[in-house]
C-alpha cells in the first residue's frame, strides 16, 4: 500500500490547526485559572488560592521532571551502551527493519517518551498536594497505637507520604526496566535466539544496577508493610488481627531482611560473569513473598484462629473497639466522652396519662414535614412568579414573644424553571431575575397547608413577620436553586426583579467586576457566551457578574480541605438584618489506627439523601461550622473544634482562613444545629460499637441496626430528625432542640434503642443520649407501627378513598418521641393533589392508637380510650383545626344556616334548649372553651372540649336536616379555635 505524502501546503495548514488547538486548550485553562483567581480575591481569600496552585505547580513540574529525568536518563544510557556490531543471524535480520524505522527518529521518540512521562507523573503528583501539606503541618495528636507505639500523627501524615513517594519509585523503575530492555533487544544487546553471549556485560550490568533498586524498594515497602496492618481488614473489623500480629507481622520483617540480602547479591553480581543471578534473586523474592505473607498467615488463621475466633481475637477487638469510638467521636460518657447511655424502663402498655403530665414534648409535636411541604410553601408563598422554595426545607427554632418553637423555614428562591416562553431569554434569566426575596417560616406544630398565607409566622413581600424571622435585607442572591451566575449592580435604569413587581439594583459587596476586557474575555470563553462581550447590562458602569452561589459548594471551594455537610439551612441573622446560610464542614481521614473504616456514601445515605461522596473514612470531626451571606456572599469560617489535629494542620497551611469560634456573633450561634451526615456516620456506628465485651461484639450479639424508612424500605434507612421535645428521659419546662433516630434490634423490627442528640449551643452541645430498651421488653419499632397503621382498617378505607384520581396520598415522617413509660409514634397524613395538604394525623402510644383530622384529635382517642378515628368521616378531607398559634376559622354563629320556615323571631332573653337559636348558644360557649382549651397544651382538656363541640355540632346536623334538602344539607363545621 503506498504511503501518504503530504503537501507542504497541507503540511502547513495541519500546523496551524494544531497550533490552535492548542492555543485554544491553553486559552480555556488559563480563564479557568484567572476566573479563580477574581473569586478568591472576591472573598479576601486569594491566599488560599494561591497555595494550592503553587502547591500543584511545585509538585508537578519536580516530580514531571523526576520521572522524565529517570526513565530518559535509562533510555539514553541504553542507547550508549549497544554493541558496535551485531552478529547476523535471523532473529537480528528481522530486528534490522524496525531499528532502520526508529534509528533516523530516536530523538522524536525519547523526547515523546521523555513528555508523557513528564505529563503523567505530573499530574498524578499535583493530585497529592493535601498529603505534602499535611505532612508539612501536620502535629501530634496525643494518642499512641496500640501495636507499635507511635503517635497517631505517624499514620495520619507520615505514611501516606511515604507510601506515595514509594509507589512513584516502583513506576519509574518498572518502566525504566521495561523500556531498557526493549532498546537493548532493539540494540542487539539482548540476543535471545542468536548463538553465543545472550546479553552484553554493560546491559547486564545496566539491568542489574535496576533490579537492585527495585529490590531495594520491595524492602522499604516490606518494612512499611507492617506499620500498614494497623488498616489490616482480615478479619470482621479494621487492625492488626490475631494472625496479623503473630504470623503476618513476623514474615513481613523476614521478608524485609531477605530482600535487603538479596538486593546486595544482585548488585555484587555485577562483577560476576553470570547474567542469572538478578533474575533468579527476582524470583526468589517473589516466591518467598506467597510463601511467608501468603500461605504461612493463612495456614494459621484457618487452623488457630478461626476454630477459636472469638476468643483469639478478643484483645485485638477490643483495640478496634477503642479506637473507632475515637474516631467517631462516640466514647462513652464514663471514659471521658459525650455518649451518655441511659436506661429506660419502657413498657409495650404504658399509662396514657402520660400524655397529660404536662412537659413541652406533646406541646412542641411536629406535624409538618419539611420533607413533604416544599410545594405546598410554594403555593402559599411565592407571591410572584419566578419564585419557589426548595422541596425539601429545613427545620430550626426561633424565640417569638419569648417563646421557643420550632419552625419549618425556607429561602424564597428565584426558580428558572419558572421562566418559559417568549420570558425564557439570556436578558431575563441572567440580568433581570437574578435573585431571589425573602424568609418564610412556619410553627412546626401548625397546620399550614390549607393554602392561606396568613397561617404563616413569616411571610409575603415584603416581610412583615415577627422581628426574630422577618429580615430587613430580604433579598437572596446566593441560594441553593439559583442559575449558574448573573449580571448585577449595573447603573442607571433599575432592572433587577425585585420581589412582588418592583425592581432594584444590587450594591452589595459580592461579586467580580466586569469593567476589565479581559475579564469579559475571561468569562465569555469560560461560559461559552458572547453578551459578556456585546450586551448592554455586562458593559455598563458598575456591572458585576456573581457566582458559585450555592452555599455548599461556596464552602467547599473556599475550603477545599472540608467535607460539606448535605444539608445547608437559612437562618435571619438578627444581628445583620440578612438571611445567612448555614454549613457545617467536617474534617476526614481513613488513617486512623484500628478505627473501623466504612463507606461514607453508605452511611450517610438514607431514603431522603444519597449521602455523601463514596470515600472510605475512619475518622470524623463536625471542625467547622460556616455561613454564607445570601445578599453578598460572603463565607466565614468557624473552628467549632479547636482541638480536632486535623483542622489544627490546615490552619497552619492557610493561615487566617478559619476564625475562631469566640468570633461567631451570638445570633449565629442561637442557631447552630448538630448536622445530620455527621449523626447518620455516629448511628450507624453505634449500632455496633456500643457493645464493650470484645467476645460479644464479634459474635454480634446485641448489636442494632438503623431501622430502615417504614413506608419505602427499599429506599434506604430511616433519616434522622431535629424535634423541640423534653431533654430524653426527664422533663423540662425548658425544651431542647434534639437530632433523633430510634434504633432497632439487629434483624428484629422491635425498638433497641433511642439516641437524641443535643443542638442547643450551650456546655452540652452534641452530647449523645442512648435510652436503651431492656431487651426483655418487646417495643414496637417504626417498621412495626407502620404496619400497624396499614392494618387499621378505619385507616386503610381513608387511604384508599384518599389516594383516588389525581389525588396521592403522602406519608409524613413517623416521630418517635420518648414519653413516660414508652415511646409516642406521631405521623402526619398528607394528600397531594396540586400540592400536599395536611388531612390526617396518626399516632400509637403503646397498644394504643390515634387517628383524627387533627393531632389533638387524635391524641385524644388515646386519653379518652375510645376507637381510632372515632371523629373522622372516612374519605372526606376536612379544614383541620390548627393547634395553637395557627389561624383559624370562626364558630358558627347566628349565620349559619336556619329552618326555611318557622323561624323563631330575635329575643333578648335566653333561646330555649333544643332549639336551633338553643344550640348555636350552646356551640359559641364550647367553642370558647375549646379555645381555651388550646391555650393550657392540656390534651384531656382539648379531648374534652373537643367532645363536647362535637357532640353540639352533631345536634345542631341532626336539627337542621329535618328542614335542609339533603342535597343542600351543610358541611361539618370545622372545630377550629378562635385566637
Amino acid at each position: 500500500m503506498p504511503s501518504m505524502i503530504l503537501s507542504r501546503r497541507a503540511k502547513i495548514a495541519l500546523s496551524v490547526v494544531g497550533i490552535l488547538i492548542v492555543l485554544l486548550i491553553v486559552l480555556v485553562n488559563l480563564s479557568g485559572v484567572y476566573i479563580n483567581y477574581l473569586w478568591f480575591g472576591e472573598l479576601g481569600h486569594r491566599g488560599v488560592y494561591s497555595t494550592v496552585l503553587w502547591t500543584k505547580v511545585v509538585l508537578f513540574l519536580v516530580f514531571g521532571a523526576l520521572m522524565a529525568l529517570i526513565i530518559g536518563g535509562n533510555l539514553i544510557l541504553a542507547y550508549r551502551i549497544k554493541p558496535p556490531f551485531r552478529p547476523m543471524s535471523p532473529e537480528q535480520q528481522n530486528l534490522q527493519n524496525y531499528v532502520l524505522m526508529v534509528e533516523p527518529r530516536r530523538k522524536l521518540v525519547l523526547g515523546v517518551i521523555m513528555v508523557i512521562s513528564f505529563l503523567a507523573a505530573g499530574a498524578s503528583a499535583q493530585g497529592n498536594w493535601q498529603i505534602w501539606q499535611l505532612f508539612l503541618h501536620g502535629g501530634a495528636f496525643g494518642v499512641k497505637d496500640p501495636q507499635f507505639g507511635r503517635d497517631i500523627s505517624f499514620y495520619a501524615w507520615d505514611y501516606p507520604l511515604y507510601r506515595t513517594l514509594l509507589g512513584f519509585g516502583f513506576t519509574a523503575i518498572i518502566f525504566s526496566i521495561l523500556l531498557s530492555i526493549g532498546i537493548h533487544y532493539l540494540s542487539g544487546a539482548i540476543r535471545l535466539q542468536t548463538p553465543g553471549p545472550k546479553i552484553t556485560i554493560s546491559a547486564r550490568r545496566h539491568l542489574t544496577v535496576l533490579v537492585f533498586v527495585f529490590m531495594a524498594l520491595k524492602a522499604v515497602a516490606y518494612w512499611l508493610d507492617r506499620y500498614g496492618f494497623v488498616f489490616s481488614s482480615r478479619s470482621k473489623f479494621t487492625g492488626a488481627s490475631y494472625t496479623d500480629v503473630h504470623s503476618a507481622l513476623p514474615a513481613k520483617t523476614i521478608l524485609f531482611w531477605i530482600a535487603i540480602i538479596l538486593a546486595v547479591g544482585v548488585l555484587a553480581s555485577i562483577w560476576l560473569r553470570s547474567a542469572l543471578l538478578p533474575g533468579i534473586g527476582f524470583i526468589v523474592l517473589m516466591v518467598l513473598s506467597i510463601l511467608i505473607s501468603g500461605i504461612y498467615p493463612a495456614i494459621v488463621q484457618s487452623v488457630s484462629v478461626n476454630p477459636n475466633a472469638s476468643d483469639k481475637e478478643a484483645p485485638y477487638i477490643k483495640r478496634n473497639i477503642t479506637a473507632t469510638r475515637q474516631g467517631y467521636d462516640i466514647v462513652s460518657k464514663t471514659d471521658g466522652g459525650t455518649v451518655d447511655y441511659q436506661q429506660y424502663a419502657a413498657t409495650s402498655t404504658p399509662q396514657s396519662s402520660a400524655l397529660s403530665a404536662g412537659g413541652t414534648t406533646v406541646q412542641n409535636i411536629r406535624i409538618l414535614d419539611p420533607n413533604v411541604v416544599g410545594p405546598t410553601f410554594t403555593n402559599a408563598q411565592k407571591i410572584a412568579q419566578p419564585y419557589a422554595f426548595s422541596d425539601t426545607l429545613n427545620v430550626d427554632r426561633y424565640s417569638v414573644g419569648n417563646v421557643v418553637h420550632d419552625y419549618v423555614v425556607g429561602a424564597r428562591e428565584f426558580a428558572p424553571a419558572s421562566l418559559t416562553g417568549s420570558l425564557n431569554t439570556w436578558i431575563n434569566q441572567y440580568t433581570v431575575y437574578t435573585h431571589g426575596y425573602g424568609f418564610v417560616a412556619a410553627r412546626a406544630d401548625t397546620d399550614v397547608t390549607s393554602g392561606r398565607p396568613s397561617d404563616y409566622t413569616e411571610g409575603d413581600i415584603p416581610p412583615a413577620g415577627p422581628k426574630a424571622l422577618t429580615p430587613t435585607v430580604p433579598q437572596v442572591y446566593y441560594g441553593q436553586q439559583m442559575n449558574e451566575y448573573s449580571i448585577v449592580g449595573a447603573k442607571g435604569s433599575k432592572r433587577e426583579y425585585d420581589g412582588n413587581g418592583n425592581t432594584t439594583t444590587y450594591t452589595g459587596k459580592g461579586g467580580v467586576s466586569l469593567s476589565s476586557p479581559l475579564a469579559k474575555l475571561a468569562f465569555a470563553v469560560n461560559y461559552k457566551e458572547t453578551n459578556f462581550l456585546l450586551n448592554d447590562a455586562v458593559s455598563a458602569d458598575g456591572a458585576k457578574i456573581i457566582f458559585v452561589r450555592d452555599p455548599k459548594k461556596r464552602v467547599e471551594k473556599v475550603a477545599p480541605f472540608l467535607t460539606v455537610d448535605g444539608d445547608p439551612y437559612p437562618i435571619v441573622d438578627q444581628s445583620t438584618g440578612h438571611i445567612v446560610w448555614m454549613v457545617d464542614g467536617y474534617t476526614t481521614m481513613a488513617d486512623y489506627p484500628y478505627s473501623e473504616r466504612q463507606s461514607l456514601a453508605a452511611i450517610t445515605g438514607t431514603s431522603l439523601s444519597k449521602g455523601q461522596k463514596d470515600t472510605q473514612i475512619n475518622y470524623i470531626r463536625n471542625s467547622v461550622k460556616a455561613t454564607v451571606d445570601a445578599y453578598d456572599g460572603t463565607v466565614k469560617l468557624y473552628a467549632w473544634d479547636s482541638s480536632d489535629p486535623v483542622l489544627k494542620a490546615w490552619r497552619s497551611v492557610f493561615p487566617g482562613l478559619v476564625q475562631p469560634v469566640t468570633d461567631m456573633p451570638s445570633t449565629i450561634r442561637a442557631h447552630v444545629r448538630y448536622p445530620q451526615d455527621l449523626f447518620n456516620v455516629q448511628r450507624s456506628l453505634l449500632s455496633q460499637y456500643h457493645i464493650n465485651d470484645p467476645v460479644a461484639s464479634y459474635n454480634g450479639r446485641g448489636k442494632w441496626a438503623v431501622p430502615p424508612d417504614p413506608f419505602q424500605p427499599a429506599a434506604g434507612n430511616q433519616p434522622a430528625f431535629y424535634v423541640l421535645a423534653d431533654p430524653p428521659g426527664s422533663t423540662s419546662v425548658k425544651p431542647q432542640f434534639q437530632l433523633t433516630s430510634p434504633m432497632v434490634v439487629n434483624n428484629s423490627s422491635n425498638l433497641a434503642a433511642y439516641l437524641s442528640v443535643n443542638s442547643d449551643y450551650g456546655p452540652d452541645y452534641g452530647q449523645l443520649t442512648v435510652l436503651q430498651v431492656p431487651p426483655s421488653t418487646a417495643v414496637q419499632g417504626p417498621t412495626q407501627v407502620a404496619n400497624v397503621f396499614k392494618t387499621k382498617t378505619v385507616i386503610t378505607r381513608d387511604i384508599n378513598l384518599l389516594d383516588t384520581g389525581q389525588s396521592r396520598v403522602i406519608h409524613g415522617n413517623l416521630l418517635t418521641l420518648p414519653l413516660g413509660e414508652s415511646f409516642l409514634y406521631v405521623e402526619p397524613l398528607y394528600v397531594q393533589s396540586s400540592f400536599p395538604t395536611l388531612q390526617r394525623v396518626l399516632v400509637t402510644y403503646g397498644d394504643k392508637i390515634g387517628y383524627g383530622a387533627t393531632l389533638e384529635a387524635a391524641l385524644a382517642d388515646i386519653v379518652l380510650g375510645r376507637d381510632a378515628g372515632s371523629t373522622v368521616s372516612s374519605g372526606q378531607t376536612t379544614t383541620t383545626p390548627p393547634t395553637s398559634g395557627g389561624s383559624s376559622t370562626p364558630p358558627p354563629t347566628s349565620s349559619a344556616p336556619a329552618p326555611t320556615s318557622g323561624a323563631p323571631a330575635p329575643s333578648t332573653a335566653p333561646p330555649p334548649a333544643g332549639t336551633v337559636q338553643g344550640l348555636l348558644a350552646q356551640i359559641a360557649t364550647a367553642h370558647t372553651a375549646l379555645n381555651s382549651a388550646y391555650d393550657t397544651h392540656d390534651p384531656v382538656r382539648i379531648a374534652e372540649a373537643q367532645a363536647a363541640y362535637d357532640k353540639l355540632i352533631n345536634q345542631l346536623l341532626g336539627r337542621l336536616s329535618a328542614s335542609v334538602s339533603p342535597s343542600k344539607s351543610p358541611a361539618r363545621p370545622s372545630a377550629s379555635p378562635s385566637k
